[in-house]
């Protein structure tokens, strides 16, 4: 883009600084949903949840299954390596 253009341009750079910042906090809010480290660790919690009594067998598997489907399109998304690591 030309300096005329830029100059043109020049009262939107709020709003496209804005977007920027937006797409960089959904961004890194998208990297930690889907790190499998921690969907690991709310599916150990789960377990614990279900072997203290807390929550019943089909709570359980409810939540288990929504947390394997995220793990499962986190890992399809790219989130983290095939070896479990982000």
């Amino acid at each position: 883009m030309g300096l005329i253009g830029e100059v043109l341009l020049l009262p939107f750079a709020p709003v496209r600084g804005s977007g920027w910042v937006i797409r960089q906090v959904l961004a890194e809010a998208e990297r930690i949903y889907y790190d499998p480290n921690a969907v690991r660790a709310e599916l150990a919690r789960l377990e614990e949840q279900l072997e203290a009594g807390e929550i019943d067998d089909e709570e359980f598997d409810r939540r288990e299954d929504e947390l394997l489907d995220r793990l499962e399109t986190g890992q399809r998304a790219g989130f983290g390596n095939s070896d479990g690591t982000a």
